[in-house]
């Protein structure tokens, strides 16, 4: 590569860099994962206990602590801040990309290396989920690292010191993949890699594992802190292991149902602009690879890979947009390799219809204030409107520019336009949130009480949680009358909650001082019973009261 190329992709990394961490602080935190996984953190350092999560002060063994851990040292070091709550999905996220352009250089070439990367970065879900907190990136990138490490420790060319130490590098990745979200982290390359033996009818890929010291790694990096909770908290085995793992795969009714063909619309929006390539990829991978052979197929395996992904949690009674987020590296990697073999006219073809995105969405933006049930959300919705108008011109001129630069043949050039274009109009709708903020985050109701928020006054949530406000107000509440994804931690200490609102009446009448934080259908239940309070908030959907 000349000097002059190297310098130009490091102006780009630059760019890049600047476009995917610039925005972090700007929006506010939306409830109820970025709150929730804003404050589990900020309770660790807190309290000083890195081994119990605890959620508003109740035990909470929903996930592993790995980002917990992230995010909490983030804070030790930085501050409380929405950059720094953020900054371990948007770390893993770029570093996936990083890792994705490294992997595909060894193992397809430098060109599809390097379109895999710009296709990864600007896909709508990784963009997106890239930026917001919750747990899917972090465990992303390290299922990623884990079946890269498989993949090049697997290529018969390597010598065998190599091979091992990639092995060892999967081996690691997936221990911390467990400790990001759980059993999955190894259960998901696991079942691949058998249906890739039983399909290629060969069993030498585990032969090379190492999976005696393998299994010793993986377990060193995971046990810690397995043995340590449990001992802890001996009620964790049965609530981690069986019911957030077993349960919420097998069960309908915890309220993350959806039929079977809920991801199909995800995959298609959550690819665009390459959506088209992405079809054309599986197709003409699915055809090239079917032969089989004694030496390792890295694109059959990633087929294998995007496939089982996408059908492990079709077939789950649990589905959220983010779940399909692992499969999104695979498919780069893939679609990067074909996209370095076609040609310009090709690509060109496969961009035109994604066009209609962003001209649907200038065209109906002008109305989407008609959807409001209220004069709140009309004003909302008219102000968001501004935001998405803004990043579809940026898509459609991308698009444009990048179809031109097609028709003249410069494909390289074409892709990072498209690419760039499609990142910095993801950033644009994300930031476009804060107009929604009223009605997704707690931060105006934080700014207004603060002032009545002492070290010593007792604070109660009653009826509901606002899973932002204890992040902003640096304060846990009491829960009356709720339970919730909590209801865990309630029944482990029953005495951190109050049951019902009766109890909590008698409690508030005997506080000298006290505020409360409820929907506002429940205050005339309790101003008909004559309880001491005083609004010092309200909007359309809470009331804060104090006693006066």
């Amino acid at each position: 590569m000349a000097k002059m190329e190297i310098k130009r992709w490091w102006w780009l990394l630059l760019m890049v860099i600047v476009i995917w961490f610039g925005t972090l602080e700007y929006r506010k935190l939306i409830k109820p994962d970025e709150g929730r996984y804003a404050e589990i953190p900020r309770e660790m350092v807190v309290s000083g206990d890195w081994v119990t999560p605890r959620l508003n002060n109740l035990k909470y063994f929903e996930k592993p602590p790995l980002q917990y851990w992230a995010t909490a040292t983030a804070y030790t070091l930085f501050g409380e801040h929405h950059w720094t709550s953020r900054l371990w999905p948007a770390l893993t996220g770029f570093a996936g990309l990083l890792l994705v352009w490294f992997a595909g250089v060894r193992l397809f070439g430098r060109e599809a290396g390097q379109y895999a990367a710009l296709i990864l970065g600007s896909s709508l879900l990784y963009a997106v989920i890239g930026h917001i907190n919750t747990l899917d990136m972090g465990v992303t990138f390290f299922l990623t690292l884990g079946i890269v490490g498989l993949l090049l420790g697997q290529q018969a060319e390597a010598d065998t010191r190599t091979r091992r130490n990639w092995l060892y590098c999967a081996w690691m990745a997936l221990g911390l993949a467990v400790l990001s979200k759980g059993l999955i982290g190894l259960v998901l390359p696991a079942a691949a890699l058998v249906i890739y033996s039983v399909l290629q009818r060969d069993l030498t890929p585990w032969k090379r594992l190492n999976l005696v010291t393998g299994l010793l790694l993986f377990l060193l990096v995971t046990a810690p802190w397995f043995i340590l909770v449990m001992k802890a908290n001996p009620e964790f085995f049965e609530r981690f292991f069986i019911y957030e793992h077993y349960t919420r795969f097998s069960t309908k009714d915890l309220g993350r149902y959806q039929p079977w063909y809920y991801f199909i619309p995800i995959l298609l929006a959550g690819m665009l602009p390459w959506t088209i390539l992405m079809f054309d990829t599986l197709l003409r991978t699915w055809k090239n690879t079917t032969y089989i052979g004694t030496a390792f197929n890295s694109e059959r395996f990633l087929m294998i890979w995007v496939v089982f992904i996408y059908v492990f949690f079709s077939v789950s009674g649990s589905k959220l947009p983010s779940y399909l987020l692992p499969m999104f590296p695979a498919l780069a990697l893939l679609m990067g390799k074909r996209l370095a073999e076609i040609r310009e006219r090709v690509l060109l073809w496969q961009l035109a219809p994604v066009l209609l995105v962003p001209v649907v969405t200038l065209g109906f933006a002008p109305f989407t204030a008609q959807l409001a049930e209220t004069p709140l959300k009309i004003e909302m919705y008219s102000n968001y409107a501004i935001w998405a108008v803004v990043a579809a011109l940026v898509y459609l001129f991308g698009l444009i520019s990048g179809m031109v630069l097609l028709a003249r043949r410069k494909k390289s050039l074409a892709v990072l336009v498209v690419a760039l274009s499609t990142l910095i109009g993801a950033q644009i709708v994300l930031s476009g949130h804060n107009t929604v903020a009223i009605w997704r985050s707690a931060y105006h109701i934080a700014e207004s009480i603060r002032p009545y928020v002492k070290p010593d006054i007792p604070l109660y949530s009653v009826g509901t949680y606002e899973q932002t406000l204890p992040f902003y107000l640096k304060r846990t509440f009491t829960l009356v009358d709720y339970q919730n994804e909590m209801a865990f931690g309630i029944m482990q200490e029953p005495q951190r909650w109050i049951p019902d609102t009766a109890s909590f009446a008698k409690i508030w009448d005997k506080q000298p001082a006290a505020l409360a934080i409820m929907p506002v259908q429940l205050y005339p239940q309790f101003k008909q019973q004559g309880l001491a309070m005083k609004i010092i908030f309200e909007d359309t959907q809470y009331i804060v009261v104090i006693k006066p």
